[in-house]
């Protein structure tokens, strides 16, 4: 019986890396740079060096028809209540004890954020750490482990959003724990891209 048992663990785990090397080989450059080009991927941005050694890297990115100050304000009033939300699937959201309720309108009690700031997202506090209206807005977790920094890019009356998240993932538990995170990331920060594309480019129209 104990020989069946480390049987089933050796093809359990067999099973688990085969999954691992498919991922890794056919879908996990795609899961991790949606939506970013080739020049997006590789290039230093802003907010980079809050988190030199970075192990993991996501580099997602979208076109929006509307003015970087048309983005912006979506951008800064992000996070829980009583700000405005993700703008991604909020009942998730919400299951992980979030408190997030995305807004259709723009909050202006939220609009001048400040270095220092800071709000919950789950078991991290994050605290905003580099701050350039309509450009660049970057949050550091409290552990330092994490920074994410969104960029903006205005182009002829366009914007391009850049999302770039970097992780430290110091433990064992914390890089297993990564691994159903990317493409659960990419789910909701697909979702979260589109919300502030559809209400800037809304925010134009009405305008």
């Amino acid at each position: 019986m104990a020989g069946g048992r480390s049987l089933n663990l050796a093809v359990a785990a067999l099973a688990i890396v085969g999954c691992w090397g498919a991922y890794a080989g056919l879908l996990r450059r795609r899961v991790m740079t949606w939506g970013a080009t080739d020049e997006e991927r590789s290039e230093r941005l802003p907010g980079d060096g809050l988190l030199e050694d970075a192990d993991r890297v996501a580099t997602r990115a979208i076109d929006i028809r509307a003015p970087a100050r048309a983005v912006w304000p979506w951008i800064a009033q992000i996070g829980p209540a009583p700000r405005g939300g993700a703008y991604t699937y909020d009942w998730i959201e919400n299951l992980l004890g979030l408190d997030m309720h995305s807004v259709d309108r723009i909050l202006p009690e939220f609009q001048h954020p400040q270095i220092g700031d800071t709000i919950g997202y789950g078991a991290n506090r994050m605290r905003l750490v580099r701050v350039e209206p309509e450009h660049v807005l970057a949050w550091r977790s409290q552990d330092g482990n994490w920074v994410w920094t969104f960029v903006l890019y205005e182009r002829e009356g366009s914007t391009r959003l850049i999302s770039r998240n970097r992780f430290r993932t110091p433990t064992l538990a914390s890089r297993l724990g990564m691994l159903p995170m990317e493409p659960a990331s990419l789910l909701m920060e697909r979702k979260m891209l589109r919300g502030i594309r559809d209400r800037a480019e809304r925010l134009v129209a009405r305008s």
